[in-house]
């Protein structure tokens, strides 16, 4: 039988999830709120729906494989695994303390975490990695790669996608958290990447370009790259940076800058209000 979705249960968990985003991030003290709070419905939807996981069992030879190369992001990543019993809630206030598991960037040893990552551009070339190892082991599992659209800047983003068609790899999913803002403005300012769809295409890629909030384009689309033979899919997700709270949209300053308390209220109350 097909896993129907219930699509406004998948919409509770993103509102949540958001929450513990800013709650994590405030009591840091640092951390990237803009960039955390615009993937979530790209996490929630895979995680909650699509994912092949055991998380009392988090390496389970079944299991398909998650690389978050956009390391930044990774309170999104924490507040999700513990909603799915990874690891305790109460651990997520630990973000970025000393000796905590929940370091900035996702690291080896916490339950769900497959890979060190944050370095950016190299996710990718990881996941052709499990990728073709799957296809030794003849292993169904599917590997996502979720990036950043200021990652895309990095070479070696592109002789991945290369590697990917070359070999077929059609158990990698890629997803492109494409909020138009990288670390130093603008993308299009900075080094403009249009017309992306087209440029993945040429590079022999299927490609489905949705918004990223929307929770039902967005499973739709896993549904859609698990079918596709022959070659690697992408999931080109438009999205908008610091998603959910009104004074953190669009406002690139809190691409690397923790709520304070009066933000964390304030957001909060956003958040906990909005339908």
């Amino acid at each position: 039988m097909v896993k129907q979705p219930d699509i406004n249960e998948l919409k509770r968990i993103a509102k949540e999830v958001r929450i513990e985003i800013v709650k994590m991030l405030n009591c840091a003290g640092s951390g990237h709120t803009g960039g955390s709070l615009s993937m979530v419905e790209l996490v929630v939807g895979l995680y909650f729906y699509k994912f092949r996981c055991e998380p009392d069992k988090p390496l389970c030879n079944t299991r398909d494989i998650f690389v978050l190369s956009k390391g930044h992001g990774c309170p999104a990543l924490y507040a999700v695994l513990a909603h799915m019993n990874f690891f305790s809630k109460d651990e997520l206030c630990t973000l970025r303390k000393i000796g905590t598991r929940l370091q900035g960037h996702p690291q080896r040893g916490l339950p769900g975490v497959e890979i060190s990552s944050g370095s950016l551009g190299q996710g990718l070339s990881i996941a052709n990695g499990f990728s073709l190892g799957a296809r030794l082991n003849k292993d169904p599992k599917r590997i996502y790669c979720l990036m950043g659209d200021g990652e895309l800047d990095e070479g070696q983003v592109w002789e991945a996608a290369l590697t990917s068609a070359h070999y077929k790899l059609d158990n990698v999913c890629g997803i492109i958290d494409y909020n138009k803002f990288q670390i130093d403005g603008r993308v299009e300012d900075v080094k403009g990447l249009e017309p992306l769809k087209l440029k993945w295409q040429a590079f022999g890629w299927e490609v489905f370009e949705i918004d990223g909030h929307n929770i039902k384009e967005v499973i739709d689309a896993y549904d859609k790259a698990e079918k596709i033979k022959g070659k690697p899919s992408m999931i080109l997700a438009h999205t908008v940076k610091g998603k959910g709270v009104s004074f953190f949209e669009n406002k690139n300053k809190y691409h690397g800058l923790a709520p304070n308390n009066e933000e964390l209220e304030k957001a909060i109350k956003e958040l906990e209000t909005e339908r």
